[in-house]
């Protein structure tokens, strides 16, 4: 959002020619009429102020909402992204604890191997044997070749023994492939199902990770808009506090008029004289000769730049240079609003004039010192300060405006000081 050009604060007049001009004026209710309309305008501009203000205001609550939405979504994201990564961790845990059983069983597998193997080099043999002596029929010469009945039953138990011998082996070895195939089964199944989770759970938090990312870049995105709001919301309660003080320089100057009228005219010109007598100042030759009529120049020096576009942007006002510290003095008679330091226009004040009802506020800026105070009543050619080179100025010089109305952060109402106010050259 772009600044005004006054970063701190501005200092601004309304002059009261109408009473302190250089010549006796007469007083019509028509002028106060036109003051009034002025007036009127102004608060019209400053209800309009305080309007976005409150909803500048409005907005930043609800931006402040939204990144308490965007924080407690991004401290849920924090939390699942700390459960996932546990659950990560976990899983790679077991997936090594898994691939250690497959290690365990991969070697007992070798030991089921090596049985499976050498029973069937003995089932193998025991089958030639069958083959070669006709299989039982060598049990039975084995049970008639007893010499006694003891004999006779110590061969058959011995051959009971053989025969279940022979079932146990082919039934162990049986036991033993189904125990191995089941084995190498379940851990495959319970590896594969391990990595597939830990696949899943990596992914989630890269998901995760990327929402944050997101969450993050809303939330800055957030605070920078609150920070414009804040921002906008400085500049216009700047202008609205301008234009408060010059609704109080108009009410006064209101006053001032309705009082003036009641005067007589003898009284007016002799007000008049004196107002002419002390605010010329022509015995300084530093001093602008006071001008006749509302307006007389501000400063004695060389026009160095005059109002409108220029290399840098457009200026609204004129330059006044001069190499020696001169007097600046107000260019028509005014009441002080309010006069101080600004970042850009230096050491400045703003003068409001109120001349047959018509407003007019001029700028007096990059002083090296300030004389007139807030509020102070002020006559045409009276000093104000004095030339200087402070603030946003490259050399010395004074930085005049005149603003037909009261003075706005956009410039609207600036207008060309050579078309009312005598400047060097002119």
């Amino acid at each position: 959002m772009k600044k005004s050009v006054i970063t701190i604060a501005v200092a601004a007049t309304v002059g009261l020619g109408t009473i302190f001009g250089a010549a006796p004026l007469k007083i019509e209710a028509e002028s106060i009429s036109k003051l009034k309309g002025e007036q009127n305008k102004i608060q019209e501009k400053r209800s309009d102020l305080k309007s976005g203000i409150n909803q500048a205001n409005d907005k930043i609550s609800d931006l402040q909402n939204q990144q308490a939405d965007v924080k407690s979504e991004m401290k849920r994201i924090d939390f699942a992204i700390g459960d996932t990564t546990t659950k990560i961790n976990e899983k790679t845990a077991k997936i090594e604890e898994t691939k250690a059983e497959v290690a365990k069983l991969q070697e007992e597998t070798k030991v089921i191997k090596e049985r499976i193997e050498k029973r069937n080099v003995l089932l193998k043999d025991r089958a030639r044997s069958y083959q070669e002596t006709g299989g039982m029929v060598n049990y039975l010469d084995v049970l008639m070749g007893s010499t006694s009945f003891s004999d006779f039953i110590d061969r058959a138990n011995a051959v009971a023994t053989i025969m279940q011998a022979d079932q146990d082996i082919l039934k162990q070895h049986e036991a033993d492939k189904k125990e191995l195939e089941s084995k190498q089964a379940q851990v495959e199944t319970d590896l594969a199902s391990l990595e597939k989770m830990l696949a899943d759970l990596e992914k989630m938090n890269q998901q995760l990770s990327a929402q944050k990312a997101e969450k993050d870049k809303l939330l800055g995105a957030l605070k920078n808009q609150e920070a414009e709001e804040h921002e906008h919301i400085m500049d216009l309660t700047e202008e609205e506090q301008l234009l408060a003080a010059q609704d109080a320089a108009i009410q006064k100057a209101i006053k001032m008029e309705q009082e003036a009228q009641a005067r007589a005219a003898a009284e007016a010109a002799k007000a008049a004289k004196n107002s002419q007598a002390s605010g010329g100042g022509g015995a300084s030759t530093t001093i602008p000769n006071n001008s006749s009529g509302y307006w007389t120049q501000p400063a004695v020096g060389r026009l160095s730049s005059g109002f409108g576009g220029r290399g840098d942007g457009n200026h609204y006002g004129v330059d006044i240079a001069n190499a020696t510290r001169v007097p600046i003095v107000a260019a028509a008679d005014g009441v002080v609003i309010k006069s101080y330091s600004s970042t850009s226009y230096g050491e400045c004040i703003f003068i409001s004039h109120s001349i047959n009802g018509q407003v007019y506020t001029t700028v007096y800026a990059h002083m090296s010192s300030r004389i007139a105070g807030n509020g102070a009543v002020v006559k045409k050619g009276q000093q104000i300060g004095v030339m200087g080179n402070t603030g946003a100025s490259e050399g010395q010089h004074l930085h005049f405006e005149l603003h037909k109305g009261p003075w706005t952060q956009d410039k609207r109402y600036a207008i060309d000081p050579a078309s009312l106010v005598p400047l060097p050259g002119r």
